[in-house]
């Protein structure tokens, strides 16, 4: 027989409770302030002094108006000879990491810039040279002139935060002075940005607006865990959803600025990789769509020495989960050069553990950079010879041998035929292009049409340009 619920009366429920203990005993008076105030004060007070304010400038110049060398024409200027230049500016935050002056801020920051000032949370300003740039990362450092002893924030590891850490985000959007949001981690690993070649970010919900690019994303423990990067937004205010570039990969980019280097040299893989679907996934007999999987290989490269093979699949670098081609890219970037690094290797049902040698990509052959200035389709190009270290710093695959476009100047001809920076030349005139010299030498003379094949991003351009 199953016997029904007893049924309380609400009203009867503090009679039948009457004789519990009250919880309202226990209860206390707060003993200081401090149990009464949750503060982030202590950590910004830490923090705030290593944030600064970076002002860049530059003047852009104007062809003169012949018009100008008529005092009467000049009379409607009121005397003057005639408008100023236009001045280019630039505002964003950058965080001190070493009390000698050395500053870190954001690439596009400063990019095109001539006149560089940094202001200190105290009022004080130094002029700073910009000593290293780093536009895959979208990093750069400062060296500010005449400063001494300045404070410094100390180093965090992204690597160890957590989806739901508590987060500072310190900057100066606006240009209204340092200002102090809070936040937490929302995301880690996240990619498709846009302005780094690394697509792997801390996004957090703290506050990020214009001018705090290349401000602090700070922990709990007023340690540097990320450099405010970039946020998603469609009005150009914050929605929630910024994203900072983590410390550890601002890490090797202090250590190429403090060892006097211009720009950064990470370790080479000598392999090309693709991500893995899921029809992949299955086909590979893995568990889940996860690691990167060996397409290519350079002979004799590191990937080669180290003994990987096309259609093995690298899950992991130093035990680190590498889920993607991005987050592959990020674990050995952010690796120093020298010594191995340890790879997870899945072929076919057996686990491999691998030794990768640390080593920079060759300079093989040397750029050779020329610029052309003549009567060719790609006059006002700047060329350099195709090799592992300009594969890598460009982010070329699929080719081998060529010439690169690294540079295009503004209104030249190689711009308005459709020349574009990170094109591979690899055919002229249907010869093999293997020199810059090579092609300085074929676009001498001037000729109707040139036949050129192109690679860009992974495809090939056959096209007659007109000369």
């Amino acid at each position: 027989m199953k016997t029904r619920p007893r049924a309380v009366c609400l009203m009867a429920l503090p009679l039948l409770l009457a004789g519990a203990p009250s919880r309202a005993d226990d209860r206390q008076l707060p003993a200081s302030k401090a149990d009464v105030v949750l503060s982030f004060a202590p950590v910004v007070k830490r923090v705030a002094p290593a944030v600064v304010n970076v002002y860049a400038s530059r003047v852009e110049k104007r062809p003169r108006n012949s018009l100008m060398d008529d005092p009467i024409f000049r009379q409607f200027f009121g005397g003057h000879d005639r408008p100023g230049n236009p001045t280019a500016q630039s505002l964003g935050s950058g965080v001190v990491v070493d009390a000698s002056g050395l500053v870190v801020t954001n690439y596009h920051v400063i990019d095109g810039m001539t006149d560089v000032r940094v202001a200190m949370s105290d009022k004080k300003e130094y002029p700073a040279d910009v000593v290293l740039r780093d536009e895959r990362t979208d990093l750069a450092v400062l060296r500010l002139k005449g400063a001494q002893s300045l404070p410094v924030m100390d180093l965090g590891d992204s690597d160890a935060l957590e989806v739901g850490d508590i987060v500072l985000a310190v900057g100066d959007p606006f240009g209204v002075g340092q200002t102090v949001t809070q936040g937490i981690v929302s995301g880690l690993a996240r990619s498709q940005i846009g302005k780094s070649d690394y697509q792997y970010f801390v996004q957090t919900d703290a506050a990020i607006n214009p001018g705090n690019s290349g401000g602090a994303l700070v922990d709990m423990k007023s340690r540097l865990i990320g450099i405010n990067s970039a946020i998603y937004s469609q009005s150009g205010g914050s929605v929630g959803i910024g994203f900072a570039i983590p410390v550890n990969m601002v890490k090797s980019v202090i250590s190429a600025a403090r060892a006097g280097e211009t720009h950064v040299r990470r370790p080479w893989l000598g392999a090309s990789l693709q991500g893995i679907t899921r029809d992949m996934g299955e086909a590979l007999g893995l568990d889940r769509p996860a690691g990167v999987l060996v397409s290519d290989l350079v002979d004799g490269g590191p990937a080669d020495a180290a003994g990987l093979k096309r259609g093995d699949v690298v899950t992991a670098v130093d035990g680190a989960p590498a889920d993607d081609p991005d987050a592959f890219g990020y674990r050995l970037a952010t690796k120093s050069l020298g010594g191995t690094a340890g790879l997870t290797v899945r072929r076919g049902n057996q686990t491999l553990a691998l030794a990768l040698k640390l080593v920079p990509p060759p300079e093989t052959p040397a750029r050779d950079a020329v610029t052309l200035r003549n009567d060719s389709p790609f006059s006002g190009a700047t060329l350099v010879n195709l090799s592992p270290a300009v594969a890598e710093e460009m982010q070329i695959n699929g080719v081998r041998a060529g010439v690169v476009v690294a540079a295009v100047a503004d209104n030249s001809t190689a711009a308005m035929t459709g020349i574009q920076k990170g094109d591979v030349i690899v055919g002229l005139d249907r010869s093999k292009v293997t020199s810059t010299r090579q092609v300085e030498k074929a676009t001498a003379a001037r000729q109707d049409f040139w036949h050129v094949t192109i690679q860009r991003g992974g495809q090939i351009i056959d096209s007659e340009l007109g000369g």
